[in-house]
């Protein structure tokens, strides 16, 4: 298995799969590197290395246990949102938040806002040009308010990698947009309308 490879199955594991994998984690998502090694079949020195070069700095490794930074599934896993929360930074700046996500998805988060899906928490990027917390190639960029994303009385994050975390951002959160594709910008308009954005 080359280290592209086993960067997956890593992350794979620490977010998705160790329940099925039989591998303990505690509530925060922390794994014993031991039972890392045994499952994976790698030592010590190739793990180190696979969490070095992760292009997103998705594995924290504190001694001599392991997890996913965030990204972690609820269904059939052990962590649970606040002990995970209790483990990140409370994030304090005032600026605004990014989130990247599909024309048709629009429609259901002009509705409800943004849920995590099967997973613990929605993943947001502290800044339109991040690499963390929004996926590289995504038509529309929500932005978001910190400012009213805590007035409506949620808890924003910060992980170890810079991603930043809510359990749920509401519409009235949602202040602006940016159309990264041409297809996209054609409908610009009436994705401004479904979120009641005047410019």
């Amino acid at each position: 298995m080359n280290i592209v490879e086993l960067s997956k199955t890593l992350s794979w594991l620490l977010r998705h799969g160790a329940r099925e994998a039989g591998v303990s984690m505690d509530a925060a998502g922390w794994v014993p590197v031991a039972q890392v090694l045994r499952h994976l079949r790698i030592d010590r020195a190739t793990l180190d290395h696979v969490i070095a070069t992760n292009n997103k700095s998705r594995i924290e490794l504190d001694g001599e246990r392991v997890r996913a930074c965030q990204g972690h599934s609820t269904e059939n896993m052990p962590v649970t949102p606040e002990a995970l929360e209790a483990s990140w930074r409370p994030y304090t700046d005032a600026g605004s938040l990014w989130h990247g996500t599909t024309v048709e998805a629009t429609i259901p988060i002009a509705r409800e806002g943004l849920w995590p899906q099967r997973r613990t928490h929605v993943h947001l990027a502290p800044s339109l040009e991040s690499k963390v917390g929004k996926r590289s190639v995504t038509p529309v960029v929500l932005e978001i308010s910190t400012e009213r994303l805590r007035q409506a009385g949620q808890g924003v994050w910060e992980a170890q990698n810079g991603v930043v975390l809510a359990r749920h951002v509401p519409p009235a959160a949602i202040v602006g947009l940016v159309c990264t594709t041409r297809a996209a910008r054609g409908v610009e308009g009436e994705l401004r309308a479904r979120f009641g954005l005047t410019s």
